[in-house]
């Protein structure tokens, strides 16, 4: 086991004092243990929050100025340090260099959503709603907030949440994955260095141990989430119980239906890319396909061609396409439902459980694996396998395909493959899910959008990041003037400057 020990990032620096409990971090290509993680007891917890509420009471007044200056700083540290981030995912997450690569650029969208503030988060003004009286909104931070972030974009999806909640003013306390921590401590210590004062920004690590304190803690006032669907619900439910504004993000089962006159290679390429892509580990990744008429016959030997030529190995290999999955039990957990598929009738057109890949017999590899015939009634149908495992379902008519889609319980994203534009439109009306991709696999939402699934993909009021990250980020208070004898005030020749 590695000497190497990741501990919490409290009040501007590493936490010093030793942990009780420790979690081990893999490299999941190797199936060595790299690190340990310190777990945060409820009063490691309670010092960040102490340090969290202290630095609120000055960041809420630093001028908006001030602090897109620093998040501006803090995007340029980022872009710099692209590479040396990504390295880190991959060690810890295993996803190859390029996926990790493109993840810390998707973050950086919302950091840059984030240094314009200034405009996302104005109020409103109405002079003389009655006799020399004004009416005016504005919106003001809601104080300490936490995100509680999953271990598949461990860089990508707390940037979804902080910079946000920071621009707007609120301190920010991070609980990443216990699995793949060292984004976020690497990212605290380039907020540092990019001026933000301590305590604005702090990370624990830790278990449900730690979650629970957070949720329960009386000063903070809301609570972010992406994860799996039970803890999504339990985050929500516990979170709101306890008076917090909550956003729990949780599961998906993201179908894509192609019709019949579709681009047949276009399909095939999009369905491997969007199934595989990150071994699967991806909350909008395609897992099952729905085929319409005699697409299906179409689309099954493409997409067998093009999964025999993925390479799949270590991420950091040049030429990788695909990496291991996150630890040994969730590659089990995954091989068990390709047996169950099986077992329940499903055609197994590729099989990656024999999967070997040279120098790395300890890794957590699983290659890719296909079923045609896949029923509803499945389990490899109705479960968020994450990992990669694409069914292929069929479908008689339009009517029957867009029905599997909105009578299932989850409703995070869903792709139409088609050249008929009428169908297209049709279809983007009628769909009961929450981003829609027409010819685009992954439809994730620029970060001037927002982020967000229907049904039960998500528990609250705001999806992330976007105009609903800043409403979420913020309170509005309305009010209502009369300044019936105006004060002069003198003669100010200076330039007006931002303070």
């Amino acid at each position: 086991m590695a000497d190497t020990t990741i501990t919490h990032w409290i009040d501007g620096k590493p936490h010093e004092r030793a942990a009780e409990r420790h979690g081990e971090v893999f490299n999941p290509a190797t199936g060595e243990v790299q690190a340990r993680v310190a777990f945060a007891s409820p009063g490691v917890v309670d010092e960040a929050v102490e340090a969290a509420v202290r630095a609120a009471e000055t960041w809420r007044s630093v001028s908006i100025a001030r602090r897109t200056k620093i998040l501006f700083a803090f995007r340029q540290l980022v872009d710099k340090h692209q590479h040396e981030l990504a390295r880190m995912l991959t060690l810890e997450h295993g996803k190859v260099t390029a996926d990790a690569l493109g993840e810390v650029n998707r973050g950086l969208e919302v950091i840059e959503f984030a240094c314009g503030i200034a405009d996302l988060a104005k109020g409103e003004y109405s002079e003389n709603v009655s006799t020399e009286v004004d009416s005016y909104s504005i919106r003001q931070p809601l104080g300490v907030v936490a995100g509680i972030t999953p271990f598949n974009f461990p860089a990508m999806v707390p940037m979804w949440m902080y910079p946000i909640a920071l621009a707007c003013g609120n301190t920010f306390i991070l609980k990443p994955s216990e699995r793949d921590p060292s984004a976020a401590n690497f990212c605290a210590r380039l907020l540092a260095d990019a001026g933000l004062p301590p305590g604005v920004f702090n990370v624990v690590h830790g278990d449900k141990v730690c979650v629970d304190r957070l949720l329960e803690h009386p000063r903070v006032a809301a609570i972010s989430f992406v994860g799996s669907p039970p803890i999504a619900r339990y985050i929500y439910e516990t979170g709101t119980r306890h008076g917090k504004r909550v956003q729990a993000l949780g599961g998906a089962k993201n179908h894509m239906i192609v019709l019949p006159d579709a681009d047949m290679e276009l399909a095939a390429d999009a369905a491997v890319s969007a199934g595989y892509g990150s071994a699967g580990e991806r909350c909008m990744a395609i897992s099952v396909v729905v085929a319409v008429g005699s697409a299906a016959d179409k689309l099954v030997p493409l997409m067998k061609q093009r999964i025999a030529g993925l390479k799949i190995g270590d991420g950091l290999e040049p030429g990788s396409e695909m990496g291991p999955l996150i630890n040994r039990a969730h590659r089990d957990k995954v091989a068990g439902y390709v047996d169950r598929g099986i077992a329940e009738g499903a055609t197994l057109v590729a099989d990656g459980r024999g999967l070997s890949v040279a120098g790395r017999p300890g890794g957590f590899f699983l290659g890719p694996c296909l079923f045609d015939h896949v029923q509803p009634s499945m389990s490899i149908y109705q479960d968020e396998i994450f990992g990669p495992v694409l069914s292929m379902t069929r479908a008689a008519s339009y009517d029957e395909a867009i029905r599997l889609v909105n009578t299932n319980p989850y409703a995070n994203g869903v792709a139409l493959f088609t050249n008929d534009g009428g169908a297209a439109r049709k279809f983007q009306h009628e769909v009961e899910v929450g981003m829609v991709g027409i010819n685009v696999p992954i439809p994730v939402p620029m970060a001037y959008y927002s982020f967000g699934g229907w049904k039960a993909s998500l528990f609250g009021d705001h999806h992330i990041y976007g105009r609903d990250g800043v409403h979420f980020y913020t309170r509005t208070k309305a009010i209502t003037s009369r300044w019936p004898d105006p004060r002069h005030r003198g003669v100010d020749l200076g330039f007006p400057q931002n303070r």
